[in-house]
């Protein structure tokens, strides 16, 4: 196993190995945050889309279905039963209404769910969480180096950075 910076997980690595895996890892953090909201927002422009088509949907079948279902079902029903031809047909418009209003609620069902998502808003308040624990991250204390040993670390520092 290794770090992301490809050096074992155990050993010991400089401070520029540290920051430039730090560095690494927050940036694909940050691109993943990124990916993250627009696939939200996708998903709540496709709930959109699903509730403007039962809509149309819904209308359309009010609009070009009542003529013809009028008269069928008017007629079907005349036939069945004796009553008047005018009530006939107005049981037939309220079956056209009936079936119009379950898609109209359809349609509300989705639009809530749209509305709902938020996905954008999510990602937003994830990221500003992230931000906030690297704000308040404080480095751990270090012991102090003899003082016959501090050439030796600033020789490992200005190895580890070139």
């Amino acid at each position: 196993m290794s770090a992301p910076d490809g050096s074992p997980v155990g050993a010991e690595r400089s401070i520029g190995q540290l920051f430039a895996s730090a560095t690494t890892e927050l940036s694909a953090l940050v691109h993943d945050e990124i990916a993250l909201a627009k696939a939200q927002l996708k998903q709540d422009v496709k709930r959109g889309a699903a509730s403007g088509g039962a809509f149309s949907v819904a209308g359309a079948v009010l609009l070009f279905s009542l003529p013809m279902l009028n008269f069928a079902l008017a007629y079907g029903i005349r036939t069945w039963s004796d009553w008047n031809l005018a009530i006939c047909f107005l049981l037939s418009f309220a079956a056209n209404v009936l079936v119009a209003l379950v898609l109209v609620l359809i349609g509300v069902v989705f639009a809530k769910k749209a509305q709902k998502g938020k996905g954008p808003q999510k990602v937003a308040a994830s990221m500003k969480e992230s931000a906030g624990v690297l704000q308040n991250a404080k480095p751990h204390p270090r012991s102090e180096l003899p003082k016959d040993r501090v050439p030796e670390a600033i020789e490992a520092v200005a190895r580890s950075s070139s």
